[in-house]
């Protein structure tokens, strides 16, 4: 399978769908169907059945998915049946909270590295972790061989050390900066902005 010729919004979707199966595992339940699943996330059972379609035939007609399995089969295809090594960077109010965030490790992150570039902070603690200097984000990144990295950053300063993500052969970097990176297509980039989102929703108020 050519991950490049599923469009992002399915890839985006299975996320969701992976959150409510994991729900209802945890509620006791053994099957769903497309239908129940729609109910849960907001999605018709349609669109649903075609997403999971363009990844095989995971289920039964008439008897629907089983809950295990397609847990398992979405793990496999989003890559997060093993845990991945995370970097981050910006050790301000927003990097304190995503460290002590408990919810990554089963959702299969883990943050490992925390950087800064305010000397100050250098050395102090979040959570066990000592924050490194970011002068030095590179070489240990590139040295600890991890792929995904956080950025929470102030806006002038997150092309900059993007750049330095890129060069220690980070490939993904979810971004809480104000700011749209300039990265190579190998890289992906996700944005976070709570601003844009409540401007969104305003919209409709």
């Amino acid at each position: 399978m050519n991950a490049e010729k599923i469009p992002d919004i399915i890839i985006g979707r299975l996320p969701v769908y992976l959150r409510a199966l994991q729900r209802m595992a945890d509620n006791g339940l053994k099957t769903t169907s497309s239908q129940e699943l729609g109910e849960h996330v907001g999605i018709s059972a349609a669109q649903i059945r075609k997403d999971i379609s363009q990844f095989g035939e995971f289920g039964k007609q008439g008897t629907g998915y089983s809950i295990a399995y397609l847990l398992d089969k979405l793990k496999e295809i989003l890559k997060v049946n093993h845990i991945w090594d995370v970097a981050l960077i910006g050790a301000g109010d927003m990097g304190h909270a995503l460290v002590r965030y408990q919810g990554f490790t089963n959702r299969g992150f883990k943050i490992v590295m925390v950087f800064d570039n305010n000397k100050e902070k250098v050395g102090q603690k979040i959570d066990g972790f000592s924050i490194e200097d970011a002068d030095k984000l590179a070489e240990r990144i590139k040295s600890s061989g991890i792929k995904i990295a956080m950025l929470t950053v102030p806006a002038p300063a997150a092309q900059s050390v993007a750049d330095k993500l890129v060069q220690a052969g980070v490939k993904a970097i979810l971004n809480y900066a104000p700011i749209s990176l300039n990265v190579p297509k190998s890289v992906k980039v996700q944005y976070i902005d709570p601003s844009i989102h409540l401007q969104r929703m305003t919209y409709y108020l």
